[in-house]
């Protein structure tokens, strides 16, 4: 039996089953990921990841969860409170990267049916919103919160998954970064420019 399989007799199925399941996405993507892939993987019964997922959606849910908690380490980790456009900037290339670092997680995240019940992955994703929204309360108090998180978040998403896709140029980490950079900047610099000769 799998060290993965030893390790459920002592509890651990549920992290047994994530990390079989994280294995199988970033080597196949999603294809390959189902529960009974997850329990050969695992090394238990094909039954097993029943005990904790009640179909696939469920696991997908439970890996995106972790994933958005990964995330918002990087983003934190980038700036925890970024007030200019050069910081939201460090945020930006944070998220593009952990995109293009880890493209079949984040693909599961965003791309994937996940279950819209899962408080886990609930509570993941408003971790990130509220991070978003921090940002802008702080950067831009003036501004209308929701509608700027909105817009910055999609940039920055936009932006990751075109990388991901092959539309932009990301051959290089400084390339992608320069990217990001710029269109952040021309996000929040070029109104202030225009502003400021009317």
């Amino acid at each position: 039996m799998s060290q993965a399989g030893s390790t459920y007799h002592h509890g651990d199925l549920r992290a047994a089953c994530l990390r079989a399941a994280r294995e199988l996405l970033e080597e196949d993507g999603s294809a390959g990921l189902s529960l009974r892939a997850v329990a050969r993987r695992a090394g238990v019964s094909a039954t097993a990841p029943y005990r904790h997922y009640a179909d696939r959606d469920a696991l997908v849910s439970a890996v995106a969860a972790q994933g958005y908690r990964e995330l918002a380490g990087h983003l934190l980790a980038a700036h925890p409170s970024p007030t200019t456009p050069d910081e939201l900037a460090a945020v930006a290339v944070a998220y593009v990267r952990f995109a293009l670092d880890h493209p079949a997680l984040f693909r599961a995240m965003f791309a994937e049916p996940c279950d819209p019940n899962s408080e886990e992955r609930v509570a993941a994703t408003a971790a990130i919103s509220a991070y978003v929204h921090g940002i802008v309360r702080g950067a831009f108090p003036d501004a209308d919160a929701d509608a700027l998180s909105t817009t910055v978040w999609a940039l920055v998403h936009g932006l990751a998954f075109l990388h991901l896709d092959g539309k932009l140029d990301a051959s290089a980490p400084e390339l992608v970064a320069a990217q990001v950079r710029a269109a952040v900047r021309a996000l929040f610099v070029a109104p202030v420019a225009a502003a400021a000769r009317d």
